[in-house]
């Protein structure tokens, strides 16, 4: 087997295993800790940007359940032309069914281009991880479709030091959730490297992957961690908070959220 066909099959291979946890997926990421996090996380991370009086043209990339689109109109307040693609049929159709008003389309995003300029925004939320061979490729690719001065906003799971590392490999290699073959995480300097060489400037840099987000971001994952209720949840948030802007939450951190400018 060559290597382009045994890309095809992993990127298939995951696209099937995605389809075969989807519904638990979404089902887990229901609940009233993880939705608070998330919700805590997101408006502090995207809190005082500046936007004109106007309508943003949107594309989500690897949008599975349209979660992006729901954080933008939250924690934005702007007036969103919105379109998504995922490579997941299941999830897609889903989609469809549930929020027929958006446009979403199946697309494999180690192949898709976006027309020039295209977009205002471009949302890419724990997609990076899933087609790591390509990851590079697919965010080149999709800053095609970012306007010049557009923002590119980005969550990745990342780990800053060996043992966090290791950690998340051996859940990889245990939980069903996850295929250690076709995913894995990346260092935050690999990361930021697939932005910088996409023409892309830092805007704002955020390590929340903390406390708080191994307790209750991935209940699906780890649901003998998501204990405690609303007190919890907060009080954890405002630890982790203290450290997301500094060395030691990239260190420690097992998520980046990152924005990004398009140079002009």
């Amino acid at each position: 087997m060559n290597a382009e066909t045994e890309e095809k099959r992993l990127i298939e291979q995951q696209k099937h295993h995605f389809n075969s946890i989807a519904n638990r997926y979404k089902e887990a990421r229901s609940g009233s800790n993880h939705l608070l996090i998330k919700d805590l996380i997101w408006r502090h991370s995207l809190k005082n940007l500046s936007f004109d009086d106007k309508e943003y043209r949107v594309l989500e990339a690897m949008c599975g359940f349209g979660e992006g689109r729901s954080l933008l109109n939250k924690h934005l307040g702007i007036d969103l032309d919105y379109e998504g693609f995922d490579y997941s049929d299941v999830v897609v159709e889903s989609l469809r069914k549930e929020q027929p008003e958006i446009k979403v389309r199946q697309e494999d995003a180690t192949q898709f281009v976006p027309d020039n300029d295209a977009f205002d925004i471009i949302i890419l939320i724990g997609g990076l991880h899933h087609v790591p061979n390509h990851a590079a490729k697919v965010v080149e690719n999709l800053s095609v479709g970012l306007k010049p001065g557009g923002l590119f906003i980005n969550l990745e799971p990342t780990y800053g030091n060996p043992l966090t590392k290791w950690i998340r490999k051996k859940i990889y290699q245990k939980n069903p959730l996850f295929d250690e073959e076709t995913e894995r995480d990346f260092s935050v300097s690999e990361l930021k490297s697939f932005f910088r060489n996409a023409n892309l400037s830092p805007f704002r840099m955020r390590y929340p992957g903390l406390s708080s987000y191994v307790l209750f971001y991935n209940p699906d994952a780890f649901p003998i961690l998501n204990v405690g209720g609303e007190w919890l949840v907060k009080l954890t948030f405002a630890v982790d908070r203290l450290f997301y802007r500094n060395f030691i939450g990239s260190c420690f951190s097992f998520a980046t959220l990152s924005l990004w400018r398009k140079r002009k």
